[in-house]
């Protein structure tokens, strides 16, 4: 299960944020202008998927256990639906 999801371009053509799935967590990498902020994330460390949806584009926001939440901007909302179903089928597998 290697899904790959990134933020419209509207917002931030030249740096999308990226979420990739793999077999034993998630990858998200957030990017800035000059740097870039790689968090890897294994599912059973996830307690939670929260998306705030603005009139266009939604964030998703991840509550892992014993680190700082995740902020990952500008997604689609299906995208950002699709992202959480997947996240949650696998931490309560």
């Amino acid at each position: 299960m290697n899904e790959r999801f990134s933020a419209s371009g509207l917002m931030n053509p030249f740096f999308p944020d990226e979420i990739t799935f793999g077999e034993k967590g998630v990858t998200f990498k957030v990017r800035k202008l000059f740097r870039s902020n790689d968090n890897f994330v294994f599912y059973s460390d996830i307690s939670g998927v929260e998306i705030d949806s603005g009139m266009f584009f939604s964030t998703i926001r991840i509550i892992p256990r014993m680190r700082p939440e995740i902020i990952i901007n500008n997604f689609t909302k299906g995208d950002a639906k699709k992202v959480k179903e997947l996240i949650l089928t696998k931490v309560q597998a």
